[in-house]
């Protein structure tokens, strides 16, 4: 019998326990669930980002390391690790990432804040702070997603099922039916030039923080809106509260944030242009993950390739 380590914060064990054994016995894998087990028989181990395991150099037995986030920054890194480690890819986050992202951008595309928030009397039909009376079209309004990984791209896809003219942008060559893609330095550039909006999945890598900095955002049609459901450190704060005032950027809509929770003193909180919402775009659930963990043991005992493994080179 296996011995699978579940070293993720304790704070997920009473949720994830349940599933993870019902999915590792519907797999047909025979394995002992457990918080504490002597490094030398641990054959897999199950982590987070606050759980227990620092030093993974004792669990010399561990043929892989997953991660129940789909982020692994903060790990990646870690010296000690050299199991392969797999991130999460868990179908049910992909959809809630998708329905945040498409809310958010139907939201500024219809212009809604205007009459959800000014319910004060006034009849706002022809009304200068809404310029888009009669409003554009999807098909009149462009946009650009960073990042073509799974979210980026189910994202861009619902985007453009809704009539959007999207553009991908990945750091390397991807292509996705139905989207315009593009690549590398200048890729970005064109994805981003005339943009009506930008919506950033992409991972927290050296060569990805700062994406949008004041070069990059001036690109961007005048008024454009910014959503940030990915990482907090692919935007220069400053160059997007620099870019608000200008009026170059129209809202920006933000779920992560370089310092989380984000300090009641930021600026972003008090900006009339900027929605905050805490981090919860998506997050694992603990049905469908245990659902990937548990195939990836099967996997891993029959000498399958782990699915959703990442490259150390790259950071994800």
């Amino acid at each position: 019998m296996l011995t699978v380590l579940f070293a993720a914060d304790p704070v997920f064990w009473d949720d994830y326990r349940p599933h993870l054994e019902s999915a590792l016995a519907a797999e047909g894998v025979g394995a002992h669930l457990t918080r504490q087990a002597d490094p030398a028989t641990v054959d897999y181990i199950v982590f987070s980002p606050g759980g227990t395991v620092r030093d993974f150099t004792p669990y010399v037995r561990a043929r892989a390391v997953l991660n129940l986030w789909a982020g692994v920054e903060r790990i990646v890194g870690n010296p000690t690790l050299t199991q392969p480690l797999c991130r999460m890819v868990d179908p049910a986050m992909t959809q809630t990432m998708t329905e945040w992202v498409v809310g958010h951008a139907m939201r500024h595309h219809l212009g809604s804040d205007v009459h959800v928030l000014g319910q004060d009397g006034l009849w706002r039909a022809d009304n200068p702070d809404f310029p888009d009376v009669p409003r554009r079209l999807a098909s009149e309004r462009p946009l650009t997603v960073l990042g073509l990984g799974e979210l980026g791209t189910a994202s861009a896809r619902a985007l453009a099922g809704l009539g959007f003219p999207v553009t991908g942008w990945s750091r390397t060559p991807r292509e996705v039916p139905g989207i315009r893609c593009m690549s590398g330095p200048e890729g970005l550039i064109r994805a981003l030039t005339g943009a009506h909006g930008v919506i950033t999945l992409l991972p927290n890598t050296p060569g990805t923080e700062n994406t949008l900095n004041a070069a990059t955002l001036a690109l961007l049609a005048p008024g454009a809106f910014v959503i940030n459901p990915g990482r907090g450190v692919l935007i220069d704060d400053a160059a997007l509260l620099a870019a608000l005032e200008q009026g170059q950027v129209g809202h920006a809509t933000l779920d992560v944030f370089r310092e989380e929770p984000l300090p009641p003193g930021h600026a972003f909180w008090h900006h009339p242009r900027v929605t905050v919402t805490p981090h919860i775009a998506a997050i694992s659930r603990p049905v469908t993950a245990s659902r990937v963990i548990a195939e990836n043991i099967r996997r891993g005992e029959a000498g399958l390739p782990l699915l959703h493994l990442v490259d150390r080179a790259r950071g994800y």
